[in-house]
């Protein structure tokens, strides 16, 4: 089984006050990192940006608000269809306000790529290299 899962897609970016524009969106999964979809997104083959997201606030953004600080998400109805709207706020800017850009992913693009995440890693089946870490602590302090 690929331990790894990716679509790239076609996502709205507004910046600012700006109108939409087009830029392409990769999304990563890996099963060695279960709880986090790593989103590169960018422009004439730039790089623009690149956050790592939670796959459960992922899923759960397209049915409802969530997030607080530096990422927001929440569905979107539109004449067109459904999307995913997701909000980044970065760095702070001199004059006290900060970085803000909103991109708008087609919601069922999202949903297909979170089912093969799922498939690969189903919810509640993760494991992390913490894990073991943890339960060798535990092992070594029993043992004293």
């Amino acid at each position: 089984m690929n331990p790894l899962v990716h679509k790239s897609l076609v996502v709205q970016l507004q910046a600012g006050v700006t109108h939409r524009f087009p830029v392409l969106a990769h999304l990563s999964y890996e099963a060695s990192d279960p709880f986090a979809v790593t989103a590169v997104f960018s422009h004439d083959g730039r790089v623009l940006a690149r956050w790592r997201l939670d796959r459960d606030m992922l899923a759960e953004g397209l049915v409802k608000p969530v997030g607080l600080g530096d990422v927001r998400m929440r569905p979107v109805s539109t004449g067109m269809g459904h999307e995913l709207r997701i909000e980044f706020l970065g760095d702070p800017h001199p004059d006290g306000g900060r970085h803000h850009a909103v991109v708008f992913a087609w919601a069922p693009a999202v949903t297909t790529f979170l089912r093969r995440t799922r498939e690969l890693v189903p919810p509640g089946s993760e494991r992390s290299g913490v894990d073991a870490f943890l339960a060798e602590l535990f092992a070594q302090d029993r043992a004293e």
